[in-house]
């Protein structure tokens, strides 16, 4: 098939698949009995049954938008969670600005001058034939609507022989201490808007560490376009409150990607609603938790989809309560990376050891960056620091994706407030070499109150389901394999491991571990459904916040049970 023809992508199929088996049975208004939540007996024989739609499934589905413990995830993803990418015209192949595919020389300034131009003629795909392409540089996806597409992920290599340490320059922690950032943040291949690059990399250069989200590096980058009346959690849309609403509903189209911003305010209320409310939260030190309440204001990007008088109708439902405590407003936010996306290749980094924990150079794969409506697919990381990083970005894919080779720290991240992304279909291969003493592996990371994110269909090899405190919530897990042996990370003064509505949904652990999986005793508001029987060793946690925590186990022991299998594709079928 050649480069600028249509195909239809594989997870088109699977998701039909997946999705008419759920919306099946959960129409069939099977029952269970809350017997199903009730812990296996160890050793104990299992007595065959024929599956049984969840009773939470079918609470979930009476009021989605507004369930206590499961989030609504069904546009998580790029275009609200489309079946298909986009398939942008072919506008230019590497080789013909100079790219030789052969290993010999540096492929990297070609690439990026094809990528360059593509972006200035306004778009569009820039293929990679089959070879190995070295590159000393970052590839830079700088323009909305640029694809860079390999023949696959099995023939087009992109070679990379220089860390970012040693391409940027040493990057530190806005926080203090002797961290590099890199263990964090930044891509080989990065997709970020240009004018944003510019700017945090000038940061990083003068040693003037950033904000790295939607309003810039000292998050000033904004203006109001109008403040929202009330509304509640699981509304489509916000009312214009300003004293000209007329003039303030002007400012806004459809089509248009605005930021809702929520300020806490002097009684975290808030940061409180984010953790589900109740006396346990109340009684919370917030106020301790200084890097916490640096993330804060609440952004969340969202596209509005039509405008009628002082009527503002969303993309997606509202992640959080509206409330006038908390200065809501709709405004705006850098120039966003839009409908861009990285397809068909292996980003190979040169294999050195692992580096001591928070100390990576930067042998990072593919970074988003203030991306919204992005992707990857079939896209291999090898020998990395950091795999796929999520950094402020939101409504993106990555399906088909994978991170091998000798360990990462980091082989999925998501932090900054990154929110509505979708990880499918993805794999954490065991490391080839020993971990170096003095480092860590961590998983699938979400953290800084990044919020609806799902990972779905997944096998881990090693890793866990990792927060770095920063309080996420609202996020989930579902249909995933893993070995659990990764441990989680963050500081202290950063706030709760978890807020509230985290959910993990049919999840296999192969060596019964509990720690980070079953969450029933540690998260608030959140639902551990259908996991094997698991046993708690290792690193251990307790509660952040006391009191009752509102949680719920159901089919505990017996993952094989669960239906609807993938609580993602279910939600699909959910209507709007």
């Amino acid at each position: 098939m050649g480069y600028g023809q249509q195909q239809q992508s594989p997870r088109a199929v699977g998701r039909r698949t997946l999705l008419g088996s759920a919306v099946a049975v959960a129409a069939a208004g099977l029952t269970t009995t809350e017997a199903s939540a009730a812990p296996a007996t160890p050793g104990a024989p299992r007595t065959p049954h024929a599956p049984r739609t969840s009773a939470l499934w079918r609470e979930f589905a009476e009021s989605p938008y507004t369930h206590p413990q499961i989030p609504y995830v069904g546009k998580a993803g790029q275009r609200a969670g489309a079946d298909r990418f986009p398939r942008h015209r072919v506008v230019a192949d590497v080789r013909a600005y100079g790219a030789k595919g052969d290993g010999s020389v540096d492929d990297a300034p070609a690439i990026n001058r094809a990528l360059a131009a593509a972006g200035e003629r306004g778009g569009g795909t820039v293929t990679i034939p089959p070879g190995t392409y070295r590159i000393d540089d970052v590839i830079r996806i700088a323009h909305s609507d640029v694809v860079l597409r390999g023949a696959g992920s099995g023939r087009t290599k992109l070679y990379a022989t220089k860390s970012l340490t040693e391409l940027i320059g040493p990057y530190g922690s806005r926080y203090g201490g002797d961290k590099s950032s890199w263990s964090w943040a930044g891509g080989l291949i990065w997709l970020c808007p240009q004018e944003r690059w510019d700017s945090l990399t000038s940061a990083i250069k003068e040693r003037a560490w950033p904000f790295e989200g939607w309003t810039g590096n000292k998050r000033d980058e904004w203006r109001t376009l109008t403040g929202v009346g009330r509304a509640r959690r699981g509304d489509r849309s916000v009312t214009v409150q300003d004293a000209s609403a007329a003039s303030a509903a002007s400012k806004l189209r459809r089509g248009q990607l605005v930021l809702l911003r929520l300020v806490d305010d002097a009684d975290h209320t808030l940061l409180e609603h984010m953790a589900g409310g109740g006396p346990g939260t109340e009684a919370y030190d917030w106020d301790a938790m200084t890097k916490l309440t640096s993330y804060v204001p609440y952004e969340w990007p969202v596209r509005v989809m039509s405008v009628h008088g002082r009527k503002v109708t969303l993309e997606r439902p509202l992640p959080l309560d509206v409330r006038p405590e908390w200065d809501p407003r709709l405004t705006t936010l850098v120039t966003p990376l839009t409908g861009s996306g990285v397809e068909g290749l292996t980003l190979e980094a040169a294999e050195t050891p692992q580096s001591a924990h928070l100390l990576d150079k930067g042998y990072n794969g593919v970074a988003f960056q203030c991306a919204y409506d992005c992707w990857a697919d079939d896209v291999v990381v090898r020998h990395v620091d950091n795999g796929f990083g999520l950094i402020a970005a939101s409504a993106c894919t990555l399906s088909r994706t994978r991170v091998a080779g000798r360990g990462a720290h980091h082989p999925y991240y998501c932090r900054e407030g990154s929110h509505d992304n979708l990880i499918e279909d993805f794999v954490i291969e065991r490391r080839t070499v020993p971990a170096p003493a003095g480092t860590q592996l961590h998983g699938i990371n979400v953290e800084g109150l990044s919020s609806y994110n799902v990972w779905s269909r997944g096998l881990m090899e090693m890793g866990t389901f990792d927060t770095h405190r920063g309080m996420p919530f609202a996020n989930v897990r579902t249909e995933i394999t893993v070995t659990n042996d990764g441990r989680h990370g963050g500081d202290a003064i950063a706030g709760p491991l978890y807020g509230a509505r985290f959910t993990h949904w049919n999840v296999t652990v192969t060596n019964e571990r509990a720690g980070l999986i079953k969450i029933d005793g540690i998260a608030p508001y959140s639902a551990t459904a259908g996991i094997s029987e698991v046993r708690e060793f290792d690193q251990i946690d307790v509660p952040d916040f006391t009191g009752e925590l509102h949680t719920r186990l159901e089919v505990y022991g017996r993952p094989e049970d669960i239906r609807p299998r993938n609580l993602y594709e279910a939600q699909r079928g959910v209507p709007s």
